[in-house]
């Protein structure tokens, strides 16, 4: 009888295929088809469910690997993912610039590639654990590179691919690193229920289990509630979005056409106000460099936008470029334009993170021997030091500038600091509709995440209001003149993400560090 059981027994595992990983041959198109999938899920695609595809295909492709081979492996998605998601950057710079950002991100899924294969012992020893694991490498390798190098530069983050998805309110709960977590961790319950297909008999039960466990994570998004963050007063805005005469990086050479363009939008809608078309706007925003003139320092600029201010009645947010402090030094600001009383200095908000290279050349000696294309940048902008909390009558806004939306405590530093509107001044002339619905993306998740209702003001669209769900309104057309009003509730309180803070990253990036040093320990104890 025992003869017959043990003969008949299933075993628990086939020994030969645990031991190994998956066949070259096959990691590599894995890996690749990963890159694959997680650009097909950011905009303008938005397939959002293919990012937990995505990060399974790469953590069945490096599982059990060697470092190197992981690292390889990794590298292979990171180009199948950013060469072609940041491909806007080579539109008027040249492919220098495109090809070395994106090698330079494509080295951070490289990390995340070897990482994933030297916590394979761990993931083998606890089955249960691997799609935790997953999730906080994820959302470790995504706090390296939004720091490193020069400030770093975290476009293509999980979380902002899930700009229409469930998991886009757990934004609220604990921003961009806990959404990137939910859908890594779907990801690594995807690759534990194709594993367990891989290595035991009777997978279909367990696996079945863990493809459900991945549906009711992105699931339980629908579970958090969100909207506005307390109440506050309504209040009517404006976007003004001027266009320009001509895409491309000689929209500077264009200065006075830009400001005049917003300028005489500005002016038709005070006609239609006068006219009882429009609804009396309490505030204007006008978006980034729609003044490359320095308004303070010219006069006829300055005179152009009171004259603008004057027939709306209303203040003006203004993008504009001011010269300074230092000769060759300039800063990207917004600065609010009264009626009749002109430019209000105390409500002046300067860029905290130009974007390096684009904005500001750090070691231009040496950058210049890589590609002469760094003299386009002919003066430094120079950051700010304080966050955009800017008043403008019955409204405190806060105020980032293009890419900073994507920096987690640049724009939380403005709803602490008492923002009640987000508000995302941008120029997307230099790029193109992609890259603009990716933003457009960003801000939806820091409506959410804050619940605060926001707004993004480009030069050439995409532009629009988002709403605290983070539903997006009056969105405009990409390369056109356009001016959206929309009436709009404050919001004043605070949602649990906005008090926590950076802790969520902080401590799932802790748990990655000490699972990385708990692998060290498996391996030196199997070695031994």
């Amino acid at each position: 009888m025992t003869t017959l059981d043990s003969t008949h027994a299933e075993p628990a595992a086939r020994p030969a295929a645990a031991a190994r990983p998956l066949p070259l041959r096959v990691a590599a198109p894995l890996a690749i088809a990963a890159g694959v999938a997680l650009l097909a899920a950011f905009p303008p695609y938005g397939v959002w469910p293919l990012a937990p595809v995505g990060v399974a295909l790469l953590a069945a492709a490096a599982h059990r690997r060697r470092l190197r081979a992981g690292a390889g492996l990794g590298f292979l998605t990171g180009v199948a993912l950013f060469a072609p998601l940041l491909s806007w950057t080579n539109l008027h710079t040249g492919y220098l610039p495109w090809v070395l950002l994106s090698l330079l991100q494509a080295g951070y899924l490289a990390l995340l590639g070897a990482a994933t294969a030297w916590l394979s012992p761990l993931a083998d020893r606890w089955r249960w654990a691997w799609p935790a694991l997953t999730g906080l490498l994820w959302v470790g390798q995504e706090a390296l590179r939004d720091r490193t190098p020069f400030g770093g530069f975290p476009w293509g983050r999980l979380a902002f691919s899930q700009d229409t998805s469930p998991l886009l309110r757990l934004a609220a709960l604990g921003g961009a690193p806990l959404v990137t977590f939910a859908v890594a961790l779907a990801g690594g319950l995807l690759v534990a229920a194709a594993w367990r297909r891989h290595d035991v008999r009777r997978w279909w039960a367990p696996a079945a289990a863990l493809t459900a466990g991945a549906v009711a994570v992105v699931a339980a998004g629908l579970l958090v509630p969100v909207g506005a963050a307390g109440g506050g007063p309504a209040v009517t805005v404006a976007i003004v979005q001027g266009n320009v005469p001509r895409l491309g990086l000689d929209f500077n050479a264009q200065r006075q056409a830009v400001l005049n363009n917003h300028v005489d939008a500005t002016i038709e809608l005070a006609a239609r106000v006068a006219d009882g078309q429009q609804r009396q706007p309490d505030l204007v925003v006008w978006p980034e460099n729609s003044s490359d003139i320095d308004p303070l320092r010219n006069p006829a600029a300055g005179a152009r936008i009171s004259a603008a201010a004057d027939a709306i009645r209303a203040p003006i947010l203004v993008g504009a470029v001011l010269l300074g402090p230092q000769p060759g030094q300039v800063r990207n600001a917004g600065i609010l334009w009264r009626p009749g009383a002109g430019p209000d200095l105390e409500q002046l908000y300067t860029k905290r993170h130009p974007v390096p290279f684009a904005e500001y050349v750090p070691l231009r000696d040496v950058a210049r021997m890589v590609s002469k294309q760094v003299d386009r940048v002919r003066n430094d902008f120079v950051p700010g030091s304080e966050p955009g909390v800017l008043r403008a009558g019955p409204t405190v806004l806060g105020d980032v500038i293009c890419f900073e939306v994507a920096y987690d405590e640049v724009v939380r530093d403005t709803v602490t600091g008492g923002a009640q509107l987000l508000v995302v001044q941008t120029n997307n002339a230099t790029f193109d509709v992609a890259e603009a619905r990716q933003q457009l993306a960003m801000v939806r998740l820091r409506a959410v995440e804050h619940g605060r209702p926001a707004l993004m003001a480009s030069t050439v669209g995409v532009s629009g209001f988002v709403s605290p769900h983070g539903r997006v309104s009056d969105a405009t057309g990409f390369n056109t003149r356009a001016v959206v009003v929309r009436q709009l509730t404050l919001a004043d309180g605070r949602t649990l993400a906005t008090r926590v803070g950076l802790w969520p990253e902080v401590a799932l990036t802790a748990l990655a560090v000490a699972a990385l040093a708990g692998a060290a320990v498996l391996r030196r104890r199997r070695a031994g």
